[in-house]
């Protein structure tokens, strides 16, 4: 089966994770800090930073060259594979694991979202198999020249709760919804965000969904990710609620499946 579908720059987020800056406080992102441009007390760290993230999205968006335009490819049915110029989408194995809680970790605290917060957890990364890998789960990681740039993964809803429960890894999973998945875990390396990496795992995920007999997909971000906001919105998401953990507002979508 070969699958098409139109790249739009990136998401990374949620459990969408997307630009934004750091938050100070608890009510909220501090816009100044998400300036990379800033002059910073050691000097012009942030400007380094600046041309290292320049310079690597200069890299990605070369990488994905024409796949931009032609769109998500699906190369093989199973285990699952897509193309997006360069960038290979393919199911996780357990040597990502290392890769992939890193990337996890940079992404969240690439907004101000660090454990403790109430909102921020990881104890989903020691049960991959279990909980992505079976009955009707998936997890998805994109490589770029022999790295691993971006991810997300797919699960029933229900094994892992929502709201401030979900941080405490002695959480008790409730009995799955039928019908209904969470679209979880997308991130994209920061140096190679807004290359429409984040929004080929997200339809990558989505395809997986409707193989897998999914009616419904459910998802949640923070207020502080306005672009994986924007980016669920212009992907036919729909919010739902709104609910305030930690002094963070946490944003909860979903988008019915055809």
């Amino acid at each position: 089966m070969t699958a098409t579908y139109d790249s739009a720059p990136g998401l990374n987020g949620g459990d969408a994770v997307l630009g934004g800056g750091p938050r100070t406080g608890a009510a909220g992102a501090n816009r100044d800090a998400a300036d990379p441009s800033r002059e910073t007390a050691d000097g012009g760290a942030a400007h380094r930073t600046q041309d290292r993230g320049a310079a690597g999205r200069a890299q990605a968006h070369e990488a994905a060259g024409a796949g931009s335009s032609r769109g998500l490819l699906r190369l093989r049915d199973e285990p699952p594979e897509w193309s997006l110029g360069e960038l290979r989408l393919r199911r996780y194995r357990r040597a990502d694991h290392a890769a992939v809680l890193a990337l996890h970790r940079e992404g969240l605290a690439q907004v101000g979202l660090r454990p403790g917060d109430g909102v921020y957890y990881d104890h989903d990364f020691s049960r991959m198999e279990e909980i992505y890998l079976r009955d009707g789960g998936e997890f998805l990681v994109g490589e770029l020249n022999g790295e691993i740039v971006a991810m997300g993964g797919l699960r029933p809803a229900g094994l892992v709760p929502c709201g401030d429960a979900r941080a405490s890894a002695d959480c008790a999973p409730a009995a799955p919804a039928p019908g209904v998945a969470e679209m979880v875990r997308l991130r994209v390396r920061p140096d190679v965000q807004r290359c429409g990496f984040g929004t080929a795992v997200m339809r990558a995920l989505e395809e997986r969904a409707v193989e897998c007999g999914y009616r419904l997909l459910c998802a949640d971000t923070t207020e502080l990710q306005e672009p994986a906001l924007r980016m669920y919105r212009r992907s036919g998401w729909t919010e739902t609620r709104r609910e305030v953990i930690g002094g963070i507002v946490n944003v909860y979508l979903e988008k019915r499946l055809r």
